[in-house]
């Protein structure tokens, strides 16, 4: 893994589906073993997850503002805004950046649609 970044295994807690545990292992040969477990609990309608497809962001010194939009024939609705520190969007992009390129290494580079393709007919 480039840059040591860590790797996870999110596994559902079979007494709770509001509950998942979650295992970090890291690519540094010192680190092989699972450097740690936590458990994420949530409720029922966040665990279901959110579907996007596309994006507004913004920033000022202090923060970024995400924006998850859902454009659809009846217009756009916002999903989700998450707001993080400019040190956290880094890491995020790191994260981003490393598991899309593990996931084209696995199924083939993606095909990304042009703007004028992404039009509701």
């Amino acid at each position: 893994m480039p840059g040591g970044l860590p790797e996870w295994q999110v596994d559902t807690n079979p007494f709770n589906p509001n509950s998942a545990l979650i295992t970090e292992w890291s690519d540094m040969p010192e680190q092989k073993e699972a450097s740690r477990q936590f458990q994420i609990s949530t409720g029922d309608e966040m665990s279901r997850g959110r579907y996007s497809n596309n994006m507004y962001v913004a920033h000022s010194p202090e923060e970024f503002m995400i924006d998850w939009l859902l454009a659809s024939p009846s217009g756009t609705h916002l999903v989700s805004r998450v707001i993080v520190t400019p040190g956290h969007m880094k890491r995020i992009i790191a994260a981003l950046t490393d598991n899309l390129n593990k996931y084209e290494q696995k199924f083939g580079p993606i095909k990304t649609a042009e703007p004028g393709e992404q039009k509701f007919h």
